[in-house]
């Protein structure tokens, strides 16, 4: 069977833009799209133009007085309410802020629909994956949650169980807090430990709500996790418990924040294991959902030399012709990338040398070592929700 990939893109997506002091500066998109065309990964899929969600599909998230919030703030930023999260430092109002951010969350609503009603096998909106935005407010950039407007989207349709995998530097806070006593939703969450990074949150701890224990599972990583330990506790926590909850769908949020490039984060990942994990999540989504994934993007502020090879990579990944880390990035694009900035850009589609990939990562089965920092935050996990799925923290 030929697999069917869709990609939500026009180049109005650009309009999501804060001004130009703002770290989410909207040509990390247009860069993502130039070198997926340039590299020819966009020429096997359809690309999607979503047209702007009503307070209808917005409601069913967002409270209807944020939503009017919001679009006051739209119409004249001067009126934003910084007690709804607009016009704040992290949430500048703008005009058109309304329509923009609507148009985000249709496009990944509009996903949803056609994975799950078989129209295609996988769903790419590196525009979204904006988990922060809670019912009431805006909160780190984000203004509509579209995640969670896509995941209720296919719960009011009948699906009875969906995994949310959140790999972004940042806590999913948004997502879990919308779902956070809801059975139907499991999410998992592998961010830099909330002691040193906003928003604050994702505790082990943190298992879910009186009817959903379980639900919610946080990896509180330290700073400066590299690569085979940030793979390591994706590994040892979000298969098993995927597979244990057994969705029927697959959201995922791939956030490159935790690129060791990135000026917001503190943690040391490079493309290359960035490229891995959109891999394995690609590769759980064909295991337990029968394929059925809306991978999305979200933090990524390293803007020219981290966000457009990694959403490149994933974007490929789904479209199931994979970029190989050494290959040349296309002198068309670093050219057009001298031209805004003065320097090319990277050379290669990975960081590593090829002779340091794959990268090993150990798996938890060969045991663990209680004096490594991120083997205690994944076992503080494992021990927190394992049990909660009728699994044992220690061995499976």
């Amino acid at each position: 069977m030929a697999h069917r990939t869709t990609v939500i893109w026009d180049d109005g997506f650009t309009a999501y833009d804060f001004g130009p002091d703002h770290p989410m500066g909207p040509v990390r998109l247009d860069l993502t799209t130039r070198l997926s065309r340039a590299l020819g990964v966009l020429d096997d899929v359809d690309l999607l133009s979503p047209g702007t969600a009503d307070d209808d599909l917005l409601s069913t998230v967002h409270e209807p007085a944020y939503i009017e919030a919001v679009k006051r703030a739209s119409a004249d930023p001067s009126a934003a309410d910084p007690h709804r999260g607009l016009g704040t430092e992290d949430d500048p109002a703008f005009s058109g802020m309304h329509e923009a951010s609507a148009r985000i969350a249709q496009g990944t609503v509009d996903l949803c629909r056609l994975v799950w009603e078989g129209e295609t096998d996988h769903g790419v909106n590196y525009c979204g994956g904006l988990h922060h935005a809670m019912r009431t407010h805006a909160s780190g950039f984000c203004i509509y949650n579209d995640i969670a407007v896509g995941i209720q989207w296919l719960l009011d349709r009948g699906v009875e169980r969906v995994a949310y995998v959140d790999i972004d530097v940042h806590h999913g806070d948004g997502v879990e807090r919308i779902f956070w006593n809801d059975p139907r939703v499991l999410t998992v969450s592998v961010h830099e430990n909330g002691q040193h990074l906003f928003p604050g949150t994702g505790w082990p701890a943190d298992v879910g709500g009186p009817q959903a224990r379980g639900s919610a599972a946080n990896v509180a990583l330290p700073p400066g996790t590299g690569d085979a330990a940030w793979l390591r506790a994706i590994d040892s926590v979000v298969p098993p418990l995927v597979r244990a909850f057994r969705p029927q769908v697959l959201v995922s949020q791939h956030g490159c924040d935790t690129h060791l490039e990135d000026p917001l984060a503190h943690l040391a990942i490079t493309v290359d294991a960035q490229r891995r994990a959109h891999e394995e999540l690609h590769d759980l989504a064909h295991e337990v959902c029968e394929g059925r994934w809306v991978a999305l993007g979200g933090g990524g502020y390293s803007l020219v030399d981290v966000v457009p090879r990694s959403w490149t990579h994933l974007t490929a990944i789904a479209a199931h012709r994979p970029v190989p880390p050494d290959t040349p990035v296309p002198e068309e694009w670093r050219a057009h990338v001298a031209g805004l900035t003065g320097r090319p850009g990277p050379s290669r589609m990975g960081d590593l040398p090829v002779d340091r990939l794959p990268i090993w990562v150990q798996p938890w089965s060969m045991g663990h070592n209680p004096d490594h920092p991120v083997d205690r935050a994944v076992l503080a996990t494992r021990q927190a929700t394992f049990p909660l799925h009728g699994l044992d923290p220690w061995f499976d």
